[in-house]
């Protein structure tokens, strides 16, 4: 499979003090990744640092046969490589009309055609359709996901990276969600995801990536990863480590 996203000696964290050591990882087109790991363990700092959150210590990225390393967050999204924050990341005050019009426009969306842009997101989304008048902050947790969603892929990206989709959701919106996002990489959109359902994240990606204390223990299969049941029941609990005689490389 075609690298999308090539990552090589990524180091990075925060006041100059390093969280993340010599993490290397990729990301195929039209693949779906799953990034894993206790809490702590650098997920999120990982996505931080390749969407231009935080800067590089050290190490390279590529996005297809482009360094894109140390660019700013604005032109990584310009680039492809967007990214939703744990969190979502909504502007509470903000309608959700005018959320979606403000990302056409950091897209660069053509001011004749973001009504249609955003047409296509509530028909996407129809809950957000319905709700297109509400600030954010009178969301459901489900609906402030979809508007977070629905943002990112207003810059119609190559590389989508997902923080904790389902963090503190109902069970059926969380199917609804991962059901949208399966559909992503047959409309041209991979995939990086991080999340707490690692059953359900092993499940739809193609291969996996687990941290421990900043570096990859393990990187191969999804499948593979799955049928330990001891890392899944770990995972759960928060002190999943790497998985015990699996054939992954060791990074």
């Amino acid at each position: 499979m075609t690298p999308l996203l090539s990552v090589r000696g990524l180091r990075a964290g925060y006041g100059g003090i390093p969280v993340l050591f010599q993490v290397d990882l990729e990301v195929g087109e039209g693949e779906i990744v799953a990034l894993l790991g206790a809490n702590g363990a650098g997920k999120t700092t990982t996505l931080r640092a390749l969407s231009g959150m935080i800067p590089l210590m050290a190490g390279s990225v590529s996005l297809g046969a482009e360094t894109v390393s140390g660019l700013p967050a604005q032109r990584l999204a310009r680039l492809g490589i967007v990214h939703i924050p744990e969190g979502r990341g909504v502007f509470p005050s903000l309608e959700v009309d005018e959320t979606l019009r403000l990302a056409a426009a950091m897209a660069g969306v053509p001011r004749r055609a973001v009504a249609g842009t955003v047409d296509e997101m509530y028909a996407t989304f129809p809950s957000l359709a319905m709700r297109r008048g509400q600030a954010a902050r009178h969301l459901s947790g489900g609906e402030q996901q979809m508007l977070a969603l629905a943002r990112g892929l207003i810059h119609r990206p190559r590389l989508l990276m997902i923080d904790e989709m389902s963090q503190g959701l109902a069970p059926t919106v969380v199917d609804a969600l991962f059901a949208l996002v399966a559909t992503l990489p047959a409309r041209g959109t991979s995939l990086l995801l991080v999340e707490q359902f690692v059953s359900r994240a092993l499940a739809l990606a193609s291969r996996a990536y687990v941290l421990e204390k900043g570096e990859v223990g393990y990187a191969g299969s999804a499948a593979a990863l799955a049928a330990d049941e001891s890392f899944v029941r770990g995972s759960y609990l928060g002190d999943a480590g790497t998985p015990a005689g699996m054939g992954g490389s060791r990074g």
